[in-house]
This record gives structure tokens, sequence and C-alpha cells, in this order.
């Protein structure tokens, strides 16, 4: 297994920069011929939802479906994949940012009722506890 960095990952989804785009796609595809899976940790899928938010400004529905696509991806190893897939689904439901609610479905699955926070765009789910 491999390790991918969010610049390489980035780079692999946006084609912004075609050397560079060509080099993360022929890096993938080696692994994966090598029969091998590209490891992507959970906070590189933060990173990967920041970068795309803020310095390339997607939609939140166009970036959710980006992380779907990376989860079905078979040459993809995803750090603690269904934590991903609810959290995913959080933010392409609700309106806070996507590490929110990682944090708070990792948390959750640790055995915590709750998440307390004093960030009100979460006040609404129920891995989260508004504090005042």
């Amino acid at each position: 297994m491999k390790g991918i960095d969010t610049n390489v990952l980035v780079r692999y989804l946006v084609m912004d920069d075609e050397e560079q785009a060509k080099t993360a796609s022929a890096c993938i595809k080696k692994i994966a011929d090598n029969g091998e899976l590209c490891f992507i940790s959970v906070i590189v899928l933060c990173e990967l939802i920041w970068v795309l938010e803020s310095a390339y400004e997607f939609p939140k529905n166009e970036i959710a479906g980006a992380v779907d696509k990376i989860l079905a991806t078979k040459q993809f190893e995803i750090e603690s994949r269904d934590v991903v897939r609810f959290a995913v689904n959080d933010y392409r439901e609700g309106k806070g940012d996507f590490a929110d609610y990682v944090i708070g479905r990792k948390n959750r699955l640790i055995g915590c009722e709750f998440t307390f926070t004093f960030d009100r765009s979460l006040k609404a789910h129920d891995c989260f506890m508004l504090l005042r």
C-alpha cells in the first residue's frame, strides 16, 4: 500500500496543472497496476475538501460527489471508510464543515454521546451539543 498526499489527489481530480495531473495519474495507475492500494487518510480528505471549497470554489454537491467517487474507487483504501461515508452525507445535507462532521462521527464511533461545540451550524446534528 502507498499513501497519497492531498496535493497529489487534488491534481488527480482537478487536473488544473497538466504536468502534475499526468504525474499524479501515472503514479496512481502504477500503484494499481502493481496490485497495491492507494491509502487516503481522513486528514487528506479534510484538506481536499477545504482546498476544493476555498481555492476552487466548487459547490458542496460537486465536492460530496467527488468524495463518493473516491469511496467507490477500488484502488483507494480509505481510512475510517464508514466514518467518511457518514460524514460526507452529513456534509452534503448539513450546514457544517466536512472536518466537523468527521470529528463528530469519529467521536461517536469511540463511544462519545456527543461532541461539545460552539459552532451554531452544527446545532441540529445529533453528534453535537451546542454550548452557549
